[in-house]
């Protein structure tokens, strides 16, 4: 499943960041997404792949929630 998501957006993920923030800005979004948390301020280089399996829901920049549909 692909999801949609652009610089600017945040993404609230399914598990937890280690300081207990599940919301991330994205930096940059290509092959490797670098997001940033927004509790703790730290940033991370991950690969798409793996991001996308853990995204619970989009908060698009310009619009409201984008949820993401499970299978």
């Amino acid at each position: 499943m692909i999801v949609n998501f652009r610089t600017g957006d945040r993404l609230e993920l399914k598990k937890k960041h280690p300081c207990g923030g599940n919301r991330f800005d994205v930096l940059y979004a290509g092959s490797d997404v670098k997001v940033r948390c927004i509790t703790c301020g730290r940033e991370m280089i991950l690969p798409r792949i793996k991001l996308e399996k853990n995204i619970k829901s989009v908060i698009s920049g310009e619009t409201n929630d984008r949820k993401i549909k499970e299978d």
